[in-house]
């Protein structure tokens, strides 16, 4: 039998309350890896259930303006692979937060696939996020992924067709990622009844969660998300108040949490 993960016991727990799942994403090293730290911990203390946290890449496929001027950011202030999966230790010393990593798959590929997993399971990492790596072009990632009880989490957008929600729902664990937009992180959202049946369709086809991410802003957006999703990814809006004004950050966590 499987081991239930950190992430599918968060779920587990505000679901049986009936709560939704508050997930920000920050970059690892922006402003600064300690800046990095500190925020982890006040996600924690300000109620957030899971934090993602990017790694930061030279070339981000899938992210808009806000969360590449944090990645240049990262990758100036020397942020590797290795030294996110260090911060992740010292964190697991001062919270049980659950931790995700959004990764693209190059920085796995030079670190080393076998080694990456074993190293992130290692330092407390609980799932990760590879958007340029679908779950049927490398097997041998997911398998290495469940044999160590770490959460493979995939992406699944609007034009996902039947065959590849039933791909991503057997080969997610922890949750479901659903993409509520085609395009990059950072675009404007717009809710609509498709958006809504496509994350029913979603659960009823997977049996698991499924979290919404991109182009969430505003906590009235939150909100909106959070009565048809299990949980809510907020990522560029929070990435954008860092860099420009971080002291309204505590105030903007605080409203979205209250409002998802």
């Amino acid at each position: 039998m499987e081991q239930k993960t950190r992430i599918s016991r968060r779920f587990e727990a505000i679901l049986r309350e009936g709560k939704k799942a508050f997930i920000p994403y920050i970059m690892a090293g922006c402003p600064s890896i300690e800046k990095t730290e500190e925020w982890v911990l006040n996600f924690s203390r300000l109620g957030c259930d899971i934090v993602e946290l990017g790694v930061p890449f030279s070339d981000p496929l899938a992210d808009g303006p806000a969360i590449q001027a944090a990645a240049d950011i990262a990758l100036k202030n020397g942020v590797t692979l290795r030294r996110v999966l260090s911060l992740v230790a010292g964190l697991r010393k001062k919270t049980d937060i659950a931790i995700i990593l959004m990764t693209y798959f190059n920085p796995v590929f030079k670190y080393g696939m076998e080694h990456f997993i074993l190293d992130a399971v290692q330092s407390g990492v609980d799932g990760v996020i590879v958007p340029d790596l679908p779950p049927d072009e490398e097997p041998g990632f997911r398998g290495l992924a469940l044999k160590n009880n770490l959460d493979t989490i995939y992406l699944l957008a609007p034009t996902s067709t039947e065959d590849r929600i039933q791909l991503v729902a057997e080969a997610s664990r922890g949750f479901i990622y659903y993409v509520s937009l085609t395009g990059i992180t950072g675009s404007t959202i717009t809710i609509s009844a498709e958006l809504k049946g496509m994350v029913e369709k979603i659960k009823r086809i997977s049996g698991k969660p499924v979290a919404v991410g991109f182009g969430i802003k505003s906590p009235e957006d939150a909100s909106e998300i959070a009565a048809h999703a299990d949980g809510v990814i907020i990522g560029s809006s929070i990435v954008s108040t860092m860099l420009n004004d971080e002291k309204a950050l505590t105030d903007y966590i605080i409203s979205l949490r209250k409002a998802i």
